[in-house]
């Protein structure tokens, strides 16, 4: 008999522990439905920047867009120095994944011309900004270092001036948009319509005294709004353009145009500079602005921009 109680008791135990895992299962699925957002929620990364790769710069180039910037690349005569001259000479850089550039000088007796273009391909190493975003923030630091001028907006009229009948008669007038820019280039290779009816003007490049008249409001002498540093529309996600006239301790003037574009997470950056070597003269605004815009819609398209 006492062996039955004993048997008796050890079910009754085993019975009651049974209940206490049963009913300790139940606590524990009650604490994690106590936080459903809790298990089921995870940080989405942001996303990745279109471009993985960049291009070649130096063959990004064909040889008639480079004798459309460079005039005085068609007068070498050497045909070993005519090839370097198109093939320009590389930038120095330590991943051609992420940085890549070449650069172009081409010297004659009434000017010298120099190109460089670079690629910039941006990653976001923090993932809660995606690779475009970032590439935003440089391109919006380059911009800010330029300084470019505000947009110039329509000029309100002036106050009646009087004139020799003692009436009035307005003097203002609306000005261009500082954005108005042309439509994008074919990516075929060749002188852009831009560009030829300045190269047909000036088959040598350089531009001469006259060519102040291109920047230049002929009646009061200030810069004409449509050639101001602005930002442009038509060219990539964003887009701005600058241009500086200054000397380089001659008294012949140099003239540097900067067109930055961003497409998705790559920064492009193209510089133009000429200088003439005839004392006061002045390369044309115009004329170096279109050829520059073309390039950059040319390497806007090549990109798939």
């Amino acid at each position: 008999m006492q062996r039955k109680a004993y048997v008796t008791g050890t079910a009754a135990l085993l019975a009651a522990l049974l209940a206490g895992c049963t009913s300790g299962s139940g606590d524990d699925g009650a604490t994690d439905n106590a936080n459903p957002g809790d298990a089921g929620t995870t940080a989405v990364a942001a996303q990745p920047g279109k471009y993985r790769t960049l291009p070649e710069p130096c063959g990004a180039i064909g040889h008639d867009t480079l004798d459309a910037l460079l005039p005085g690349i068609q007068r070498i005569t050497d045909p070993v120095q005519r090839d370097q001259a198109y093939q320009g000479e590389a930038a120095l850089t330590y991943d051609t994944d992420r940085k890549v550039g070449c650069h172009w000088k081409v010297e004659s007796a009434d000017v010298t011309d120099r190109l460089s273009v670079d690629f910039e391909r941006v990653v976001s190493y923090d993932n809660t900004v995606s690779d475009d975003d970032q590439a935003q923030r440089l391109f919006q630091e380059k911009q800010a270092a330029a300084d470019l001028p505000p947009p110039s907006g329509p000029v309100p009229p002036a106050s009646p001036t009087p004139t020799a009948s003692g009436k009035g008669s307005p003097s203002g007038a609306a000005s261009s948009s500082a954005t108005d820019s042309p439509s994008k280039s074919p990516v075929s290779d060749g002188p852009s319509d831009a560009s030829k009816p300045a190269d047909s003007a000036d088959p040598s490049g350089a531009s001469g005294a006259a060519g102040a008249s291109g920047s230049t409001d002929p009646d009061s002498g200030t810069a004409s709004a449509e050639l101001q540093p602005r930002t442009l529309s038509d060219l990539g996600d964003e887009a701005y353009l600058d241009d500086q006239l200054g000397t380089s301790g001659s008294t012949a003037e140099q003239r540097t145009v900067t067109v930055v574009f961003r497409t998705s997470n790559v920064v492009v950056t193209i510089q133009y500079e000429e200088q003439p070597t005839a004392t006061g003269a002045v390369p044309d605004s115009k004329e170096m602005q279109d050829r520059a815009r073309d390039l950059a819609a040319r390497l806007d398209d090549a990109l798939g921009g």
